[in-house]
């Protein structure tokens, strides 16, 4: 018997209420729909089993064979929906659960040392299986919503958000508690925002996560935040910014005194930079201490203060007790307001290096954001140092990118030739269907040299002061784009996502 065969597939579930899919799951039969035609779909390892099984049934399906990789990624996504069908009857008013059958869970226990007991309730090995499969992709948070019919998890994964599967409407409440519980939050209170944190073990390694709880319309939401550990802080040179750019910020850190920006929207990756900036620096006769917001990095040779708002220790007040603790080097997570602009200038004034965080879109922009805060134009160019606008662009995978054409307005549009050839996304089973595989961080550096404390000094605006940069040198994160774009290192969308058209 011979059966078309299938490679490489990512195929989705197809399930019907008149199957009885927990049987058709034993005998290895899954069913989906190929090209507007309902198929059963088998595997060559279990093929006699699901044929005798597929004879027991009165259905007319063509029958389909793909390999064993993509057989197992459907078969979890059948075990997904068996799983939360049960969890619908399950009994949740007398905290009693019933225990899922252990064939519907076994893509669940990937017998990992996580939070729980192998004897433990289906919820918790769902949460777990949740963390599992995150950290197993790379994800660097996990968001779960509630809809008004059903909720949804999903991953970001190298800045993206990526769906990674439904829940049952009635299971998400029970979820969410879960997490609650883990994070040490109050489950009782769903009409306030909490926040929270919590340790897993898996693999033997210890891992932060940072929880936020929203309540939202059709009841709450939860983002966690996977924190990267100590041996996890990348050297300046890994980054991957470019060769000038590199030795431009190496020079700045030589400095004794003076503040360094790194600005960019949340997820550029500042605070890796920030991180990568200090180790390059932290030599054993240096004193360096942070306020941070929260800890993202556990670093040994560095004293790092959590912000705790609620005993009132933010960052103005964290800054200021770190000048009385006779540092060299200080790092401020972010410069949120005008108290911790002010003092964190006049800090660097005074003989300290300091490294901070500015929500910006470029670099100039920092200019302007520090003035709107309050701060004098003269503390601004006598110590401003430089300024690091940061981006993370994906970089397209290798083994699935195909080649277009872009159209002539659209090539005109950003700058580039319209008769090269440029590379799109596709997706394949080693990207996880994304059609990208890992990050590329690209940067603008803006120093403040002379020129420009002159322009400052005349009442000159961001846009004049950029232009002039450019014009002398200062490559853009732009450039850096179209670069990345013309060597097909990356697509035209991914380069309009992160910002080619910003100039």
């Amino acid at each position: 018997m011979h059966f078309p065969q299938l490679q490489d597939v990512n195929l989705e579930p197809l399930w019907e209420a008149e199957i009885n899919h927990k049987l058709a799951l034993k005998h290895a039969l899954l069913f989906t729909v190929l090209e507007g035609v309902k198929s059963c779909i088998v595997q060559q390892e279990t093929l006699a089993d699901a044929l005798n099984h597929f004879a027991k049934l009165s259905l007319d399906y063509p029958i389909v064979m793909v390999d064993a990789e993509s057989f197992t990624r459907l078969k979890n996504k059948f075990l997904e929906i068996q799983t939360s069908t049960d969890f619908e009857e399950m009994s949740t008013t007398s905290g009693e659960f019933i225990e899922v059958e252990s064939d519907l869970l076994e893509f669940i226990r990937n017998s990992q040392d996580l939070l729980s007991s192998e004897e433990s309730a289906p919820v918790i090995k769902l949460v777990n299986s949740l963390f599992f499969q995150a950290i197993q992709k790379g994800a660097s948070d996990i968001h779960i919503e509630s809809g008004e019919k059903k909720g949804e998890v999903r991953l970001r994964i190298d800045g993206a958000l990526k769906k990674h599967l439904d829940l049952e409407r009635s299971i998400v409440a029970l979820v969410i508690n879960r997490i609650k519980v883990i994070s040490s939050l109050d489950i009782s209170e769903k009409r306030v925002p909490q926040d929270g944190r919590t340790q897993l073990s898996i693999s033997g390694k210890s891992i932060d996560v940072r929880v936020s709880v929203l309540p939202t319309y059709h009841g709450e939401r939860i983002v966690m935040r996977i924190l990267s550990q100590t041996e996890h802080i990348p050297t300046l040179e890994s980054l991957g910014f470019a060769e000038e750019i590199s030795k431009e910020l190496h020079r700045l850190l030589n400095h004794a005194h003076g503040m360094i920006l790194v600005t960019g929207p949340t997820g550029s990756g500042k605070s890796t930079t920030l991180h990568a900036c200090l180790q390059h620096v932290a030599t054993p006769d240096k004193n360096i201490i942070t306020v941070e917001d929260p800890v993202e990095y556990n670093a040994d040779n560095i004293s790092q203060i959590q912000v705790n708002t609620k005993v009132g220790l933010t960052f103005a007040a964290g800054l200021r007790s770190i000048l009385r603790q006779d540092p060299d080097i200080i790092m401020v997570g972010e410069i949120r307001d005008s108290e911790t602009a002010d003092i964190a200038l006049r800090s660097a004034l005074t003989g300290h290096l300091l490294l901070s965080t500015l929500h910006t879109n470029d670099a100039t922009s920092s200019l302007s954001r520090l003035m709107d805060m309050g701060i004098e134009n003269f503390l601004i160019s006598s110590t401003l140092l430089g300024v690091l606008a940061q981006r993370l662009a994906r970089k397209l995978c290798v083994h699935c990118k195909e080649e277009t054409r872009l159209a002539a307005v659209i090539a005109e549009e950003i700058g580039v030739p319209s008769d090269k050839i440029y590379f799109k996304a596709v997706g394949c089973k080693l990207c996880d269907f994304t059609g990208y595989k890992g990050r590329q961080a690209i940067g603008e550096l803006f120093i403040i040299n002379d020129k420009v404390k002159e322009m400052m000094k005349d009442g000159f605006n961001d846009y004049q002061v950029r232009e002039y940069m450019k014009q002398n040198g200062m490559s853009t994160i732009a450039d850096k784009l179209t670069q990345m774009l013309l060597e097909g290192q990356t697509s035209y969308e991914e380069a309009i996502r992160v910002g080619i058209m910003d100039g």
